[in-house]
């Protein structure tokens, strides 16, 4: 019988927040144009916002994945989609062919939130878009001693999630108590990254400390599809948010809120939305 495989950390930086300006507070977690080592992902952000720092905005051939830190989000869409999302919920918006949506807080409110880009494979790139609300009171939850995992996506911990993808993506969230371990597994074919949102632990085979506002890079995909561990242990309570899946191993061209396979696609993005085919 094989043993299970330790993942190690590759790399781990902090998230340095600035201020755009005084509705909009923002830094990357993930930064772009690094398409080749965080593949499937492509960005992530982290913001603190108030309304007005985002207007109507179009997105085609990628997929957002929004998750609540703090404050309250309402989202709408030009086909009808709308929801509003408390701390620790997540949408995931298929954005697929195109489409205009906007996101904000309550009117007099902020609201704090981890966005994600992830890439579609060229077959999805035109698939119909589509919104999933993940509220975490809906999602599969597994206690242990000392930790509680919340699974929005794929699986890991014995937990399947019901949410749709088009390229396989495993998102947990962990809390750890102080002087627990956390163990999510997921496939040894995924690339993946941790986000600490609160607390100091210590990560990986290699045993990398971070506290929060850390990002921890996966040591990189293997060709194989056998299982590996992730051993994170706590030095405080910990609140953690891993992400991993599957690489596509596809050309990226990306240009403001287009993420296509070529140049030509990224034209007729914008051919399409100055036709109003959005």
């Amino acid at each position: 019988m094989n043993t299970i495989k330790q993942r190690s950390i590759a790399d781990s930086w902090k998230v340095e927040l600035q201020k755009k300006n005084d509705i909009h507070t923002a830094g990357f977690v993930l930064p772009s144009g690094n398409w080749k080592r965080f593949d499937p992902f492509l960005i992530m952000a982290e913001d603190i916002f108030q309304p007005g720092a985002f207007g109507k905005h179009p997105h085609r051939g990628m997929e957002t994945v929004t998750y609540v830190l703090d404050g309250t989000l309402h989202h709408e869409d030009n086909k009808g989609g709308e929801g509003e999302l408390q701390p620790g919920d997540v949408q995931w918006m298929t954005a697929g062919s195109g489409l205009m949506h906007i996101e904000a807080p309550p009117e007099n409110t902020t609201v704090h939130t981890l966005q994600l880009w992830v890439n579609l494979p060229k077959a999805n790139k035109m698939t119909e878009p589509r919104y999933q609300d993940i509220l975490k009171t809906d999602t599969p939850v597994r206690k242990e001693e000392g930790v509680t995992y919340h699974l929005y996506s794929g699986s890991s911990v014995g937990l399947d999630s019901p949410t749709k993808n088009h390229v396989p993506v495993t998102m947990a969230e962990m809390e750890i108590e102080k002087g627990s371990t956390a163990s999510p597994d997921l496939p040894s074919n995924y690339n993946g990254f941790l986000y600490v949102v609160e607390g100091s632990g210590v990560f990986g085979k290699n045993e990398i400390e971070a506290d929060k506002q850390s990002v921890l890079l996966l040591d990189p995909s293997q060709d194989d599809s056998s299982l590996s561990e992730l051993v994170i242990k706590a030095n405080e309570k910990m609140k953690i948010i891993l992400y991993a899946g599957k690489p596509l191993n596809e050309p990226v061209v990306a240009r403001g809120p287009f993420v296509m396979n070529s140049e030509d696609e990224i034209e007729q993005a914008y051919a399409d939305l100055r036709a109003g085919k959005f």
